[in-house]
């Protein structure tokens, strides 16, 4: 049986034991730049102080897009996170972005988190948080 470069186990699931989980602090802050993007693009054609569902609408799309292809949002990518699906290390996909980033603009599932600071959006969609390797 051969060996992996990154010694990730053979069952293909990515293995956590050798990545820097995010901090809570970095993801709330990665949160909190997003939120601020979403406000400014909703307000061209809503205003969020009136309508409030057009920057949670423009949240999820940014979500299941950025993370759903490419594992990190603009607000991930300056707090230096990414998120990687556990069982390769890899992108998640739109259909479990999509998921993920409903589940997130409800917030509840992003408040309770587990050992490996999965919130139950993240363990919904196969996702993990992650510090982007130096």
């Amino acid at each position: 049986m051969a060996t992996r470069a990154n010694d990730t186990p053979p069952t293909g699931a990515y293995d956590l034991t050798v990545v820097e989980l995010a901090p809570f602090g970095r993801r709330l802050g990665a949160l909190m730049i997003d939120w601020a993007i979403c406000l400014m693009t909703a307000a061209f054609y809503a205003d969020p102080r009136i309508v409030a569902w057009p920057p949670v609408l423009v949240l999820i799309v940014l979500n299941a897009v950025g993370i759903g292809l490419f594992g990190q949002t603009p607000g991930m990518a300056l707090a230096g996170l990414r998120c990687v699906a556990v069982r390769d290390g890899g992108a998640i996909g739109p259909v479990q972005g999509l998921a993920r980033a409903v589940l997130l603009a409800l917030l509840v599932p992003a408040v309770f988190m587990d050992a490996d600071r999965r919130g139950l959006h993240d363990r919904a969609a196969g996702s993990v948080v992650i510090r982007k390797p130096r």
